[in-house]
């Protein structure tokens, strides 16, 4: 009886030890990772196969900010539309690219220096401009006449707070088909035209401009 205990008890014995040399790793993800199929950067954050910081939602962060690159959204890269693949200058020498006026409704307006019915636009333009300041972009654009005389009309009509391009040439206005100064061009939130004519003082601009918005 004593030897089968014996025998029995370095069994036990035998079988413990066996356990104690096992892989301390065993049982873990080998590659630290914190979740199902992904792995992490040297700080931890969560990283695609290309080794790219991504956000909780899968989306590549900037590594120094978190946020989406420049340029795009959460959900995605702006779609610049056709319409808006143009460039100009504005009236104090600066390049301007109409892809910046993506993915927001927009409206171009078209006058002259000398226009009278430009002149009355002016004020409401203005208006439009501040009061949508962020959801819509507006932008002049001034032709048949020379730039001094451009700077002088934005001075003079105080329409200063929002970007004026100098189209001497009328290329921007024979783009958008516009052959008349004071003439409104409306575009929505994905470049389609929606409205394109003269209003006069600028009434009814406000109103368009609301329908894009909600």
């Amino acid at each position: 009886m004593s030897v089968r205990r014996f025998a029995t008890a370095a069994m036990v014995v035998a079988l413990l030890a066996s356990a104690g040399c096992g892989d301390d790793t065993q049982g873990a993800d080998p590659g630290g990772s914190t979740t199902p199929g992904a792995s992490t950067g040297a700080t931890g954050a969560p990283t695609n196969a290309t080794g790219t910081r991504t956000g909780a939602s899968g989306t590549p962060t900037s590594a120094a900010t978190g946020k989406p690159p420049s340029g795009g959204t959460s959900s995605g890269p702006v779609v610049v539309p056709e319409s808006l693949k143009f460039t100009g200058t504005t009236l104090d020498g600066k390049p301007f690219d109409g892809a910046s006026l993506a993915a927001k409704p927009a409206v171009l307006w078209f006058w002259a220096p000398w226009c009278p019915k430009c002149r009355a636009q002016a004020e409401a333009t203005a208006k439009v401009a501040n009061d949508y300041k962020g959801r819509v972009n507006v932008v002049g654009v001034a032709g048949l006449d020379k730039p001094d005389a451009m700077r002088a009309f934005v001075s003079d009509r105080k329409v200063g707070d929002f970007p004026h391009l100098s189209d001497e040439a009328g290329a921007i206005w024979k783009r958008f088909g516009v052959i008349e100064q004071s003439t409104y061009v409306v575009l929505d939130a994905k470049g389609n035209k929606v409205f394109t004519g003269n209003l006069p003082a600028g009434a009814g601009l406000s109103d368009k401009v609301a329908e894009l918005v909600g």
